[in-house]
């Protein structure tokens, strides 16, 4: 971990939340903040609006999990979850729930570094991954709503495909606007008139 962090410990036990900021102090001079009671986490969270989430549970059930991982705010920050044991299926609850890390075994001090890191690279990679996508399924849209104007002026003024896309450009231009935006003013007006 390189920097200072701002940490959130999600952890009941008072002498094993002790053991755990004693660790991740020896990692740097982290900013770290303990939850003993979860169900205050997701106030608490929002409060702190910490860098990394880390949350040590002994014998986790499903609805646990999932109830700790949407309160910590998975897509907002990463998330790293220590458990002594798992049943089977927990740990694909609790990667889809948005958890970063997911270690069975409990929480040792020498593994804290490495999973904490792990946990933020992975959370960086698939917020990137979510952002990439969005901008996909945005551009995807507006390629539908262009093409849907062409249609509109194609049949309006009987005019082809290259002649509507350059109308419809020629007009973004001159209206200082984004095709796109000009292409869902031409639709949204069509549908009024219609």
């Amino acid at each position: 971990m390189s920097g200072k962090l701002s940490i959130v410990v999600v952890e009941p036990d008072r002498e094993r939340a002790r053991l755990i900021v004693d660790s991740l102090r020896e990692t740097g001079d982290h900013d770290i903040r303990v939850v003993a009671e979860p169900g205050h986490l997701a106030r608490c969270i929002a409060q702190a609006d910490p860098d990394i989430v880390l949350i040590d549970i002994a014998d986790p059930s499903r609805d646990m999990l999932e109830g700790l991982a949407l309160a910590s705010g998975p897509l907002d920050r990463p998330v790293a979850m220590f458990v002594d044991r798992s049943e089977r299926g927990l740990a694909k609850a609790a990667i889809e729930a948005g958890v970063s890390a997911y270690v069975v075994d409990g929480l040792r001090p020498e593994r804290l570094t490495p999973v904490l890191d792990a946990a933020m690279a992975r959370f960086q990679l698939f917020s990137q991954m979510r952002t990439e996508l969005a901008a996909t399924r945005r551009a995807l849209e507006e390629r539908k709503t262009i093409d849907r104007a062409k249609g509109i002026l194609m049949k309006a003024r009987g005019i082809d495909e290259g002649e509507a896309y350059a109308l419809l450009r020629r007009t973004a231009m001159d209206q200082n606007r984004r095709m796109a935006d000009v292409a869902e003013a031409l639709v949204t007006a069509a549908g009024l008139l219609s």
